[in-house]
């Protein structure tokens, strides 16, 4: 009885279907729309696995077909358009997502944050936490080149849709994520099947559109696939930040670097002959009361001085009556560059990217330069 309500239903929903329903590729063809890449993706890798190993053979224009093909539409507007305007799957007014009994995600959200972000809590393998949008892409998609979807089973007809679903692929390369606590995690590829079920809850209108959809499953059981024999590298990741105490101050015209102290046989000398000169005892290394330095103005030329005087001075005793102190001045072109004002060479602006890449991260991502071959394959979802 329930499945002849089913066909009979969909019966009356294939006549004048829109193709997000009847073509699993249809948004593909948006050309127009706002790309995150530029253009739309590639799937068609993608589609031939899923045609090669699903396990499921629905007939075309059936209701399980329906579903299949609207969630297959989704799943590329969500990860690769820009604009919930511009996401034909859904209703942009009323659209919103849950996982797992959570609270409903806006659209604008999970376009954001990514469908993989939106869909994994933090755990001890990955954290959404610690990932942006391009960053989860790349390591999942990096993993298994190819990630299948179908629908196993439809258990209710719209405009509540309830059907239960299969998610696979093989791992191909590393798993390398960040975990929860900002662990870099690694995984050996093993070149095995993984392979995730779920089921999902949409709410659609009379276009088909999702307005509501809710998602179960379990998360963990990707990962135990993942790392089989529970064998993962997990490795900390120390503090980008700089510790305020070892900041250095700002260089300008109230602060200057100090000058670096020259290591030239003359300066060596002086310093040797300052350290002497230092060890003499106070009453004979003060000059007489009163006598004032012509050249330094001081009360005490002798003391004022007395680590630029020259070695055969500073081995003479002292008398009432000393000669002129002698001050060496500094070559003006022996002050370090940044003393100067001279800008650093590390300063950090201007940083031009390597020849080949371009920068895909938006907002500060974790790999913020990927070559233009590493683009293309995230463009290539199959």
């Amino acid at each position: 009885m329930v499945e002849t309500d089913i066909l009979e239903t969909t019966s009356q929903l294939t006549r004048g279907l829109s193709d997000i329903v009847t073509d699993p590729n249809a948004v593909l063809k948006d050309i127009t729309a706002e790309w995150r890449y530029g253009q739309p993706p590639d799937y068609s890798k993608t589609r031939v696995v899923y045609a090669q190993s699903k396990k499921m053979n629905h007939e075309a224009g059936s209701l399980p077909n329906l579903v299949e093909n609207l969630v297959k539409n989704w799943e590329v507007e969500a990860s690769f358009k820009t604009k919930v305007s511009e996401m034909r799957t859904i209703d942009p007014e009323h659209y919103s997502f849950a996982v797992n009994g959570g609270p409903p995600q806006a659209g604008e959200h999970v376009l954001k944050i990514g469908t993989y972000n939106a869909l994994i809590a933090p755990n001890e393998y990955y954290s959404p936490e610690n990932s942006d949008f391009n960053t989860s892409h790349k390591t999942f998609k990096r993993m298994m080149p190819t990630f299948a979807w179908e629908v196993l089973e439809v258990y209710s007809g719209p405009p509540k849709v309830a059907f239960k679903w299969r998610h696979w692929g093989t791992m191909k390369n590393d798993y390398v994520g960040f975990n929860n606590k900002g662990e870099k995690v690694t995984a050996k590829a093993h070149g095995g099947l993984i392979e995730i079920h779920g089921v999902t809850i949409a709410e659609v209108d009379e276009r088909f559109r999702v307005r509501k959809l809710e998602t179960w499953f379990d998360p963990l059981d990707m990962f135990r696939q993942i790392a089989p024999q529970g064998v993962v590298a997990k490795e900390p990741i120390a503090p980008t930040t700089v510790p305020e105490a070892e900041i250095p101050p700002p260089i300008g015209p109230a602060t200057e670097k100090p000058r670096r102290r020259s290591n030239s046989p003359t300066s060596i000398f002086q310093r040797i002959a300052g350290v002497l000169y230092s060890r003499t005892p106070p009453a004979e290394a003060a000059p007489a009361t009163g006598t004032v330095g012509p050249k330094t103005g001081s009360a005490s030329a002798s003391t004022g001085s007395r680590f630029y005087r020259s070695a055969s001075r500073a081995k003479k005793t002292s008398a009432s009556t000393e000669p002129e102190s002698v001050v060496p001045t500094v070559a003006e072109n022996s002050i370090p560059a940044f003393a100067a004002g001279a800008p650093e060479d590390n300063a950090g602006e201007g940083i031009a990217l390597p020849e080949g890449h371009v920068d895909v991260t938006g907002e500060g991502g974790l790999c913020p330069f990927m070559p233009a071959e590493s683009k293309a394959q995230d463009l290539n979802r199959g």
